[in-house]
Formats: C-alpha cells, structure tokens, sequence
C-alpha cells in the first residue's frame, strides 16, 4: 500500500548532499579532501541544507574512513551549511569516544553539527574485526550503544564526555532496512534512509517508521530523509555517459574488487555479464540521470513516493567540474537558484 501523507513539491523541501569523499583513479586522497571542500562551498552558496559524509573502511575509491576529521575539515571551510555524519557507524567506536569528538565538533562549530549515526560496519567482516578488535559486536547491541552516547551527551553517566556534556547536537539513525526505522520511530528520532543503494526496501522502511512514529521531546511528528544518487547534465547522454562511473563502483565491489572510482565509459554493458546488469539495476533502482527536465520530474515522483521531508543528494562522478555542475543544476531544479 502507498504511503499516506501529504504530498509536497520538490520546492517546498529542503535538499542536502551526501559526500562520499570520493579518490577517482589515478588521484589522491588530498585530492578528494579539496573537492569535498570546493563542493561544500558551493553547495552552501547554493542554498543546500546539510552536507555529510559517509564512515567507510577498506574502499580504495573513499576517503572518509576518519569521518570526524574530514567533517571538521568541511566546517572549516564553510560558515552556514550543516556539516555532518551521514553516518558514524556507532559498533565501530565507543560510545564516549563519538561523544567527545562530536563534543568537540560542536564547541569548535556551535549549532551546525549533526551526528547521523548507523549500525552496519560501512565494510566487509574482515575489516570490520579489525576496527572492533576484542570488543567485537554485530550490531546487536547498537541500541544500548545509543542509549549510552544519549546518556554521554546527557550527563548521566559517571564518567564525564569533555568536551560533549550538554552539548545539544541533533542525533539521527540511519538506515537501509527495517530496523534503525523502527527504533527511531520508538524514540521519536529523525530517521534517514538510504535510498541510493538499498532502493527496494525504501517505501517499506520509511512505512515502518511513519506508522509506529512516537511523539519525543524533540519532535512532535516524523521527519525522514532520503538518500538518493542524483546526477544531473545538460543531455540525457552525458548524464548517462557520467553515471557509467558509479556503476562500475558497484560492478567492482559485486565482484569483491573496490576500486577508485573509474573514468566514465561509452559502453558498459560490454564489460558486463547481463546477470551482473540485472543486479546493478536492481540496486541502482532509484537513481536519478538525465537533463535537467527528466530529473525534476524524476525526483518529484521520488518525492511522492517516499513522502520525505528532505532529500540528500550524493553524486558520484569521476569528472570534478561535471559533479559541481550536477549540483549546480539540481539547485535551480528546486528553486535554490534561479535559473540564468
């Protein structure tokens, strides 16, 4: 059954933009650090909301892995937009180790930070015992985690996180199935979804959480998010010829081999098997490429959908100027900007 809530306009939302800090090939991670900057400014200029970025580990084609780090590198270089989490993955880390740096975040930039926290470990097993070490966890536990870090930001505890104590930082789950909407939907959290690789359990989850959404002290009704992989051009052609670059990321990490993030190519289905080509549609089903035209209408049907009331862009393209571009589109798509 579809959703019911009010349908709005892709013009009455905010929109935000996810950054997977992307190293494209033969590049560097300095490099990709300076592009997050140079998006960041300019998705601010451009009159988007919030800007996060992801916590993956082992990926040769993402530089985010010290998540905390490269946030606090953004909000330096930016005065408005929030920069955040999008997300921490909380198994990973102790619970006072997050609230002291988001602590520290949120002295250093007072009233822009956001902790966007999920319970995957944003890589493969193997990895994932190596960062967990003896204290390895599945995931299990991930609400008593966020009852520990609530408790951290709270005061509660008996040891104290300095800086984060009272700190006042908007905390949300994250999630790519069913249960961070639940438990967010419990506690009356914010809840963001991600969409741009998970689209089929989209409209279940966020049905989930609308359904069993519980008033908090912090919100009265549901607020969700959508993460969505949005790349935008002045042609069809080259929207698509620009989003050959994702999908061989997804093609790489089907076979087990993560690479940097590959040149765009003319052809892909000839590097391809078609059971390889049924999957990566079927996991690349909400993205959203072409002119200007087809993605607005593309996103407002996104919008009616998932009923969200925001939209996180994420945008992965090899060429940097093409993903400024991108962004610069979907800004006058939405009304951020006029268009010249």
């Amino acid at each position: 059954m579809p959703i019911t809530r009010p349908t709005k306009s892709i013009n009455e939302i905010p929109f935000s933009v996810l950054d997977l800090a992307p190293i494209v090939q033969g590049g560097t991670p300095s490099q990709s650090f300076q592009h997050s900057i140079e998006l960041a400014q300019l998705t601010e200029k451009l009159g988007f909301k919030r800007y996060w970025l992801a916590e993956h580990h082992n990926m040769p084609g993402i530089a985010s892995s010290a998540t905390s780090l490269v946030i606090g590198h953004v909000a330096a270089h930016t005065s408005t937009i929030r920069v955040g989490s999008g997300g921490i993955m909380l198994p990973n880390h102790s619970p006072l180790v997050i609230a002291e740096q988001f602590g520290t975040l949120e002295a250093m930039f007072p009233g822009r930070i956001d902790l966007g926290l999920g319970r995957a470990p944003g890589t493969d097993q193997r990895t994932a015992h190596a960062l967990r070490g003896a204290n390895y966890t599945n995931g299990a536990d991930f609400p008593e985690q966020l009852e520990q870090l609530q408790a951290y930001f709270q005061g509660s505890e008996a040891v104290r996180a300095i800086p984060g104590e009272g700190a006042n930082i908007p905390i949300w789950l994250l999630g790519s199935s069913g249960f961070s909407a639940r438990l967010s939907a419990q506690l009356g959290m914010p809840f963001a979804f991600a969409s741009h690789f998970s689209p089929e359990n989209t409209l279940p989850a966020l049905k989930l959480y609308y359904e069993n959404f519980q008033p908090s002290d912090d919100y009265n009704e549901p607020y969700a998010m959508v993460a969505v992989n949005v790349i935008a051009a002045d042609t069809d052609e080259e929207a698509e010829f620009l989003a050959t670059s994702i999908k061989q990321s997804f093609l790489n990490m089907m076979r087990n081999t993560p690479s940097q993030l590959q040149p765009p190519v003319k052809n892909l289905d000839e590097l391809m098997s078609p059971y390889e080509k049924a999957i990566l549609e079927k996991q690349l089903g909400s993205t959203i490429i072409g002119n200007p035209i087809n993605v607005k209408k593309k996103l407002q049907s996104f919008l009616e959908e998932t009923k969200a009331d925001e939209i996180m862009v994420s945008t992965m393209v090899y060429d940097h100027n093409a993903r400024l571009y991108s962004h610069q589109l979907v800004a006058e798509i939405i009304g951020l900007m006029e268009e010249e």
